[in-house]
């Protein structure tokens, strides 16, 4: 690939409103203890199973994480709510992606020395919608006054790679378009079980956004050059939520029906993709004839910090240091297809020509790798 496509933007926005492990677990546990007693008779009789309790231990040993930022707090630390408490928007006013995504937006365009007048495309590039249409990224397209076209992707977690390659492609293929902007708003805990002990504690809500363009109309002094993206799919169950509008005409409408919410196997997942994604990045940096040790971050999908010191272990074979490998999940959670844009925000530090790549990884199973070397 040419090195004339550039990531000169990258913003993040980050709720104000913080959950820790010890609270979280508190409500869950409150839950817990409410299930069982209505339940005890039928528990007794072996009719139904009796739920555990959690701890902040239990996840930070299993995950990583010890808070997560949310967009609202108060509903889900209620054990007889256990999911946020949002208003009811009305169609005139910014829906809450929007308002997420709008916020990243305008960091990144900062970052990349840009004006609106610079965007020729948007992407809005995330797990989940909160309504099928109309355009969630036409929405922030309005809100930030672009003129040009805006569009839907969804590869779950893996959704940013994949909308680097359509970026990519147009920038080099379209030459009208001035730059585009890809944005990633995550609201994932509207769409996670809080009353499943293996993945109340997952997420966060955060969004992220990179702004690229090409190498001649760049104003910034902290560009990465792309130079290789891979991708990659591969059909399975393991992490998977049906909680679409096809659930109102099927007989399973209880809303904390798991296949509504967020659900994995995470064992299998951890199994199956780890091989995957560290053959598609070794493969990537034989393709450019560089070697383990030149690579100075690994930026991954910050799913779960074993699976990340693991995948990191697998490229660099040896130890990744910190700073090689930034981890944000203590503080952040599990923010979905915005996770790998935090991790890269954070830790942009590099000398030019050094070699990083930029990995996200999801349901699908879907998987997206891009090399880039810092200007």
């Amino acid at each position: 690939m040419t090195d004339q496509i550039l990531i000169t933007g990258c913003g993040t926005f980050i709720p104000s409103e913080v959950i820790d492990n010890e609270t979280l677990v508190k409500a869950y546990n409150a839950h817990v203890e409410e299930y069982n007693r209505e339940y005890s008779a039928e528990i007794a009789a072996g009719d139904r199973t009796a739920l555990k309790n959690s701890s902040a231990d239990f996840i930070k040993n299993a995950s990583g994480i010890e808070e997560r930022h949310v967009m609202e707090a108060s509903g889900i630390i209620d054990p007889k709510r256990l999911r946020p408490n949002l208003g009811d928007r009305n169609p005139d006013e910014l829906s809450y992606q929007a308002e997420m995504g709008l916020a990243a937006a305008k960091n990144a365009l900062d970052q990349a020395k840009k004006s609106t007048s610079d965007v020729g495309m948007l992407i809005s590039a995330c797990s989940n919608y909160e309504r099928p249409y109309p355009s969630l990224a036409i929405e922030v397209q309005k809100a930030l006054g672009i003129n040009g076209f805006a569009f839907d992707m969804n590869v779950a977690c893996s959704s940013v790679p994949f909308a680097i390659r359509l970026a990519y492609n147009s920038l080099l293929t379209q030459p009208e378009l001035p730059g585009v902007l890809i944005v990633s708003p995550e609201f994932y805990t509207g769409h996670l079980n809080f009353r499943d002990r293996d993945s109340h504690f997952i997420f966060g809500d955060a969004a992220g956004a990179l702004y690229l363009e090409r190498s001649e109309t760049s104003k910034s002094s902290n560009a990465f050059s792309v130079k290789n993206i891979q991708l990659q799919t591969h059909f399975s169950n393991n992490i998977r939520n049906d909680g679409g509008f096809l659930r109102q005409a099927v007989n399973r409408t209880d809303p904390w029906h798991p296949r509504n919410l967020f659900s994995q196997q995470g064992r299998a997942v951890f199994r199956e993709i780890v091989p995957l994604v560290s053959e598609m990045i070794l493969n990537q940096l034989d393709e450019e004839g560089i070697r383990r040790s030149s690579l100075k971050r690994v930026w991954l999908h910050q799913a779960n910090s074993k699976m990340n010191l693991l995948l990191a272990k697998k490229i660099l074979e040896r130890e990744p240091s910190h700073a090689e490998l930034p981890l944000v999940l203590k503080n952040y959670g599990n923010t979905g297809a915005a996770g790998v844009v935090l991790a890269f925000s954070e830790s942009q530090n590099l000398d030019p020509g050094s070699w990083g790549v930029f990995c996200a990884f999801g349901a699908g199973y879907s998987a997206g790798s891009v090399l880039l070397q810092k200007c």
